[in-house]
């Protein structure tokens, strides 16, 4: 069998760009895709083919994937990295945000699936990897948008799962729990914008310390994008992968911990968490 293909979406930095990586030592053909072709200037230099995507656009998105078939014949696997961190008090956050929000992490994600299926049905085989968060199974305060965006993304999952089974086609969901990347940098400067000065200010200062925290190259209590790699190559490998890989710093205690606790008791552990107190 020829090399198997592999797309992976939003990979110009943090999760992505390193599951590029090991997915190319893997022994993938790896198409690493974002929108900024000029960060991903170290993965061509790895061997990477680095191509434009913007996911919430259709016809970005329709390009790329008719360039992947077009030089390679087959896509075998996609990683649904694409996303961003919307924070801000609900009743701050502008519903155009809201509504971008969603385009990028809940429909460019389905668009990213409904483009590639035809060519998995076709194969009567292949993977779409969705990445989620142990966000998508408990929330934190400020961050209603982004945590609805993720609980989509599990419930999408979960039907696509099931209607893709008889088809030969696996659905895994990657649930991240705190994670060394740019990411918490860019939410922490959202939820400043959006609530620092405003009735939800000193929430959104405590919010925007612990997220921000957590981009700084020694920060505590994170993991490394490798971490969350390393899961999705062992997912896209396995004959048979598992439902959900829940990975890094804080996923595995913090979602077992919203399982059992009473909702208020769980919403005070957040909170503290959080630095905003009980």
């Amino acid at each position: 069998m020829d090399t198997k293909v592999v797309l992976v979406t939003g990979a110009s930095s943090g999760i992505g760009e390193s599951a590029a990586r090991h997915l190319k030592d893997a022994g993938f053909t790896v198409y690493a895709a974002a929108r900024r072709l000029d960060r991903m200037a170290g993965l061509r230099e790895a061997g990477v083919h680095t191509i434009a995507l913007d996911v919430t656009d259709d016809a970005s998105a329709k390009a790329a994937v008719a360039q992947i078939l077009a030089e390679q014949g087959r896509i075998d696997v996609l990683v649904n990295n694409a996303g961003y961190g919307s924070y801000g008090a609900l009743e701050d956050v502008p519903l155009s945000e809201a509504q971008a929000q969603l385009d990028v992490n809940v429909i460019g994600l389905a668009r990213m699936a409904q483009l590639v299926l035809p060519q998995l049905r076709a194969q009567r085989s292949g993977t779409i990897i969705n990445i989620s968060s142990m966000g998508g199974n408990f929330t934190t305060p400020l961050g209603a948008w982004y945590h609805a965006s993720k609980y989509a993304v599990e419930a999408i999952s979960d039907a696509l799962r099931m209607e893709l089974a008889p088809l030969g086609i696996e659905v895994v969901v990657v649930q991240p729990g705190s994670i060394r990347t740019e990411w918490g940098a860019i939410a922490a400067a959202n939820v400043r914008e959006t609530s620092g000065n405003g009735p939800y200010r000193v929430q959104a200062e405590a919010v925007a310390n612990t997220l921000g925290g957590s981009s700084s190259p020694g920060a505590r209590m994170t993991s490394s994008p490798d971490v969350v790699a390393r899961a999705i190559t062992k997912a896209a490998t396995a004959r048979r992968p598992r439902a959900r890989y829940r990975i890094g710093f804080g996923a595995k205690p913090l979602v077992f911990a919203h399982r059992i606790l009473p909702a208020r008791v769980f919403d005070r552990l957040i909170q503290r968490g959080m630095g905003i107190g009980g």
